[in-house]
């Protein structure tokens, strides 16, 4: 269980905030004898591995956040049924912030079409989250953005929104808030992943080889998580 207790008190507060409302979305859910994969597959018909579920993405017009759930072929899941992708697009970033200049990167036609991914967040078979990870610029088409640039969009991360689930999308917005450090952590990891893969294939383009996928991972639990927010909140009021 990770220690939190360097974290400032506000931060903690959120956190633990976040940890209530993916409580609150379990009970809810498990009223229905429901999760949040099986709200996002819920009329979207036959599951095929790759495609985005739901269609077209899920994506906020207002924080500019987007997701969408999908599997990898069984051999490659490690345990995994699937994982959510998360992103943020330009009209949601701060003022004059900037993706890193890569070699022969070019621009999408249209500017919002910059998407950040944030993190993707892998889920079992009983639809619980048991991991966090990134990846490498191929993987999802993203524009890369330096890892304390899109650590600062965490926080601008929010699905507001009643589709295609209410409580999956107020689930995977705090989902966000609570691992917060993790991802944080993850970011500077695959920075870290990526340059050092650089340093070993000189002349390659690091961002397009296939053979570096997933950068940098970690595995969760929701329940330790909050048990180690709430202890680092009481440290911080002692």
């Amino acid at each position: 269980m990770r220690d939190l207790s360097d974290h400032p008190r506000d931060r903690l507060e959120r956190m633990a905030e976040a940890g209530l409302e993916i409580l609150e979305c379990y009970r809810v859910l498990g009223k229905s004898d429901a999760n949040v994969v099986g709200e996002i597959l819920r009329g979207q018909d036959t599951f095929f591995e790759w495609d985005h579920y739901p269609k077209g993405d899920v994506y906020d017009w207002e924080t500019h956040a987007q997701y969408y759930y999908h599997a990898h072929p069984v051999e490659e899941r490690e345990g995994e049924h699937g994982h959510f992708h998360c992103f943020l697009r330009p009209k949601g970033m701060p003022a004059g912030m900037k993706p890193a200049t890569l070699p022969g990167a070019v621009p999408p036609d249209d500017p919002d079409d910059a998407l950040c991914h944030l993190v993707a967040i892998s889920m079992d078979r009983a639809g619980q989250p048991i991991r966090l990870f990134t990846t490498n610029r191929w993987v999802t088409g993203e524009t890369w953005y330096v890892a304390p640039d899109v650590a600062r969009l965490l926080d601008r991360f929010r699905m507001d929104l009643a589709y295609p689930s209410w409580p999956v999308n107020i689930w995977i917005s705090a989902m966000v808030r609570l691992f917060q450090p993790q991802i944080e952590t993850l970011l500077a990891q695959r920075d870290a992943a990526v340059a050092d893969w650089q340093a070993r294939h000189p002349g390659a383009d690091v961002f397009e080889d296939r053979a570096l996928e997933v950068t940098s991972t970690v595995d969760i639990s929701v329940e330790d998580q909050i048990v180690a927010v709430n202890a680092a909140l009481k440290a911080v009021a002692a």
